[in-house]
């Protein structure tokens, strides 16, 4: 069984920055980050695969967010910039075995999520 934890979620005011980490107990998986708002489905943001080869972005943040990962740490990151008011949810992170997917039900693990508030 694989853990994940991530760390960095905060308060920022909207066009900062944040960085969020998420340190896994193990495995050579590929990667996903997530979020959910008050009220709204689970939405992708971007998945890295296990040797950072690849990566992918939804339209929302693309150009605005880079996943990226330092597998002798065992640790992905998400470098949120230019952050808006609507990037306020919970952020997750997943892992699988396998090719990083866009499909949040295709994660075998998940973190407990961290909370990323942007103020206007």
């Amino acid at each position: 069984q694989v853990q994940l934890v991530e760390s960095g979620g905060g308060l920022v005011q909207a066009g900062g920055s944040l960085r969020l980490s998420c340190a896994a107990s193990g495995g050579s998986l590929a990667s996903g980050w997530f979020r959910q708002a008050p009220g709204k489905e689970r939405e992708f943001i971007g998945a890295i695969s296990w040797s950072g080869s690849r990566t992918y972005y939804a339209d929302s943040v693309k150009g605005r967010f880079t996943i990226s990962r330092d597998n002798a740490k065992n640790t992905v990151y998400l470098q949120m910039n230019s952050l808006r008011p609507e990037d306020t949810a919970v952020y997750y992170c997943a892992a699988r075995s396998g090719a990083a997917v866009t499909n949040s039900v295709l994660y075998d693990f998940w973190g407990q999520g961290t909370q990323v508030t942007v103020s206007s």
